[in-house]
């Protein structure tokens, strides 16, 4: 009788397998190897439990002292030398990546509604770039286009406007020499910290209840293309509700996930359907 052997299957190559994953194979690759990272296993869960904790702090302190502690322009300079000095490459990349592609989103919107507002210009090819107020900037974009549908008939279009779905040659500055080499979820965590510090209580509202807006987003895709498969990725998010207490690393996360699916989906009916890589060594 032949023995049973019982299967020993790897997460990660399963996670790289899945088909159902629209994404290009080497950015789901960067993304498999920023959670393999030994800060996401370790430090991760204890910097994740002291934001929260700062956080909530700061925010209870604004009520009382409601005035801008720091400026923007420090809030800046703060974070683009932690995301030189602490953050690994491909984590970097990974977060420019994101301000282009959920440009291009909001460009894809504006291209095929009648809004009447000019194409965004936010996507930073370099660390420097992140400057200037990109972060509040990035999250303004979100509830201007929104705005700008309110007196506008939502329809699907045909046929559509697919320009600027490009993602340039991004410089996250590999040839900087790091103090440590943090995954992106235990970057975004230290980060809130001193968004929570510099940004009024308005803004740190509005920027966390922006996030709100992925489904909205991921409807309007759906109404405007006419393909179901957009609405396949929302959560029930739904925007009128007014919650900022909540995980903001995690909520930031999975919205440049959302982002990512919804622009890999825009690029395959644009015809540039991503390929796939047969075989990846996971050891």
């Amino acid at each position: 009788m032949a023995e049973f052997v019982r299967s020993d299957p790897s997460m990660w190559e399963a996670i790289f397998a899945d088909p159902s994953v629209p994404l290009d194979r080497a950015v789901v690759r960067q993304i498999i190897d920023d959670q393999r990272r030994q800060s996401r296993r370790w430090l991760y869960p204890i910097a994740m439990v002291l934001s929260r904790v700062l956080v909530t702090i700061i925010r209870l302190l604004k009520r009382l002292l409601p005035f801008r502690w720091m400026p923007l322009g420090t809030m800046d300079f703060l974070c683009v030398w932690f995301l030189r000095r602490c953050v690994s490459p491909d984590a970097v990349d990974l977060l420019l990546r994101h301000f282009v592609i959920e440009t291009n989103l909001v460009n894809f919107i504006i291209r095929n509604t009648p809004v009447g507002i000019e194409p965004v210009t936010l996507r930073p090819e370099s660390l420097s770039e992140l400057g200037d107020q990109a972060v509040v900037e990035h999250d303004v974009n979100v509830y201007d286009v929104l705005i700008a549908l309110d007196v506008v008939p939502l329809v699907a279009r045909d046929p559509l406007d697919f320009r600027q779905l490009d993602i340039p040659p991004l410089d996250a500055e590999r040839h900087r020499r790091r103090l440590v080499r943090l995954d992106i979820q235990t970057a975004l965590c230290f980060m809130n910290i001193p968004f929570s510090v510099a940004l009024s209580s308005e803004e740190y509202r509005r920027a966390v209840h922006s996030m709100r807006f992925d489904d909205s987003f991921l409807e309007i895709l759906a109404v405007i293309t006419g393909d179901d498969t957009f609405r396949h990725w929302k959560l029930a998010g739904m925007s009128l509700w007014m919650d900022s207490n909540v995980d903001v690393p995690r909520m930031v996360y999975r919205h440049a996930l959302v982002c990512e699916y919804a622009h890999a989906q825009l690029v395959k009916l644009a015809g540039g359907q991503y390929p796939r890589d047969t075989a990846v060594d996971f050891d």
